[in-house]
């Protein structure tokens, strides 16, 4: 082993060490060296991980006029009707924890 590398345990999920062994076997190159690449891109880059994490089925819901919206490009867009778009259960459904805690972040 080369002196200028550590040599680390990490826990991955199954199915993503799976994709990993696929793809280290498709590009002939030790899996190490892909997990190396992407975990340098991460700490490198961490402003486009976070920009696409966490927005992809943000829908939101217009109090006025009950559109549904989603936030794209700083800008909210309106969805079509569909049976797709499920809306979240009224208030006063639910425990009194979760309508509290509804209440504390509204």
């Amino acid at each position: 082993m080369d002196d200028s590398k550590h040599k680390v345990t990490l826990y991955l999920h199954p199915e993503l060490h799976h994709q990993l062994k696929i793809t280290a076997a498709i590009k002939q190159e030790p899996m190490s060296v892909i997990a190396e690449r992407v975990l340098q891109f991460f700490l490198a880059h961490p402003e486009v991980i976070e920009a696409s994490h966490g927005h992809a089925h943000r829908v939101y819901q217009c109090p006025e006029c009950h559109t549904s919206l989603v936030l794209r490009s700083d800008a909210l867009e309106t969805l079509p009707r569909t049976k797709a778009v499920l809306p979240d259960p009224p208030v006063g459904e639910g425990t009194a924890k979760e309508r509290e805690e509804y209440s504390l972040v509204r």
